[in-house]
């Protein structure tokens, strides 16, 4: 292993504290997540789906946003 590998390894650890903290601190306010239009939820007495199609793309569009965003800011 070489040092490169480390530092995406300690890049990769931020990012998974950095969820967790945002996931433990606004996780009251985030409730609407996964509730929105377009959301597909089947609900039957022995059986429930859920598939949240918006909730992935809005959260796809902001991570790749803020991925353009870091590229950009690293040039």
């Amino acid at each position: 292993m070489n040092s490169e590998m480390g530092k995406w390894i300690i890049g990769a650890g931020l990012v998974i504290v950095g969820i967790g903290l945002g996931i433990y601190f606004l996780g009251d306010k985030l409730n609407w997540l996964g509730r929105l239009p377009g959301d597909i939820r089947v609900e039957r007495e022995n059986f429930s789906f859920y598939f949240p199609v918006t909730s992935m793309i809005l959260i796809s569009i902001i991570v790749s946003l803020l991925l353009r965003l870091v590229h950009y800011l690293g040039r």
